[in-house]
């Protein structure tokens, strides 16, 4: 094999080894969080969301109560309902988490808000973010924090 072919093997393999490395997924018991993230926000935003998949392996039930995290004042759970043509996000009292079930929380759906930043979310950056659910205690995840795409929803209808 020559010396070009061995490096181009080399970029191949690293193109689609390098994504998986990035994203960390965490388990505790019977609870996988898999690649947990936040969306980078403007210079003066005062809160922002973190996204994230929680599959639940175990034959039970459990909850997602609460959330915390050092660069936010203030963190809830939210989901999205639909009031009349309006979007509208609500704090909930915890998230279901069926046995043998995923949830996704992700833009325009679940998610946790993270209000009163201190401090804009930069692409790049990462941060704790630590979950309590009823059963699995509490589990830190590092939120990596990615650059705004031009897919992102439109929230123009979004209310608070």
């Amino acid at each position: 094999m020559s010396t070009v072919s061995r490096y181009g093997a080399l970029a191949l393999a690293l193109l689609f080894i390098a994504p998986t490395a990035w994203a960390q997924d965490y388990t505790q018991g019977d609870l996988k969080i898999v690649r947990p993230w936040a969306r980078e926000t403007a210079r003066m935003a005062r809160a922002g969301g973190a996204f994230m998949t929680i599959e639940n392996t175990g034959g039970a039930p459990d909850r997602l109560l609460k959330a915390a995290s050092p660069v936010a004042a203030r963190t809830e759970v939210h989901t999205v309902i639909q009031d009349g043509d309006v979007m509208r996000m609500r704090e909930v009292p915890a998230i279901d988490l069926a046995p043998k079930a995923k949830v996704e929380l992700k833009p325009g759906g679940y998610h946790v808000m993270l209000m009163e930043l201190k401090a804009p979310l930069k692409a790049g950056d990462r941060f704790p973010l630590t979950l309590t659910f009823e059963k699995a205690g509490t589990i830190t995840v590092d939120i990596s924090v990615e650059k705004l795409s031009g897919t992102a929803p439109d929230h123009g209808k979004m209310k608070h």
